[in-house]
């Protein structure tokens, strides 16, 4: 078996920090691709390195194609890549889509879908000539919330994710290429604009409470592992209800 080598974007905080030090537990050497937090960054792969893994730490802006290219080239040093966690996102504003700016949705239409794309497509470009491998796209319970009076916008790109994943799925399964994806609802992170934000809708939320990041590394580990050896094209719900 190949050593597991994964390219996690936007990996120096949140969710993505989290996945980080989820898949070096679990045995992966990591890819910390983030935007401009090298400090971030770098505490990140001192918990990659600390649980025995390697780790390697590129900045990255994921809409850019050639920034993309540059973050997979840096990868390469470690080894084929086998893994691919889409999950570098930003919001592009909050509150209703009448008053939000054109271009807050414009770069979270490039964040959120186009870099999603680029960086599937490069992994998979990549991925097909060395033995195949595993895409987890991050995507949201917005994608069939809606988000009223939040941010439509970002639900939008979020169910463009899905949809992705999808559609994806179906074209690279022959190429040994799983493509899925884990769709998180409310979590405790720097996401939010109003910090309290999670408290606040914790009432909304069945199970009463918003998730913790930690709490969705596992679905994310376990769709890049072996035990999911038959499952593409899925979209794994953990959101306390939502």
């Amino acid at each position: 078996m190949r050593q597991p080598v994964t390219v996690v974007t936007g990996g120096s905080r949140g969710i993505g920090a989290a996945i980080c030090a989820r898949l070096a537990a679990d045995g992966h050497d990591v890819v910390v691709g983030y935007r401009s937090d090298a400090t971030a960054a770098e505490t990140v792969a001192e918990t990659v390195r600390t649980a025995g893994r390697r780790c390697l730490t590129v900045p990255s802006d994921t809409a850019d194609e050639t920034s993309v290219d540059h973050l997979f080239d840096a990868a390469a040093e470690l080894g084929p890549v086998t893994g691919l966690v889409n999950n570098a996102g930003i919001s592009g504003g909050n509150g209703r889509l009448a008053d939000a700016d054109a271009e807050g949705m414009r770069r979270a239409l490039e964040v959120n879908v186009l870099g999603y794309l680029l960086c599937a497509r490069r992994a998979v470009r990549d991925m097909s000539r060395t033995g195949g491998g595993a895409i987890v796209n991050i995507s949201s319970a917005a994608a069939t919330l809606g988000s009223p009076g939040q941010y439509v916008h970002y639900a939008a790109t979020k169910a463009a994710v899905d949809t992705m994943t999808v559609g994806l799925a179906k074209e690279v399964a022959a190429d040994g290429i799983r493509v899925n994806c884990v769709a998180p609802g409310i979590i405790w992170t720097e996401f939010h604009a109003d910090p309290q934000r999670p408290a606040k809708l914790a009432g909304t939320i069945p199970m009463g409470r918003a998730g913790q990041p930690e709490e969705i590394t596992g679905a994310v580990s376990w769709l890049l592992s072996a035990d999911a050896s038959y499952t593409t094209g899925a979209i794994l719900r953990v959101a306390g209800g939502m």
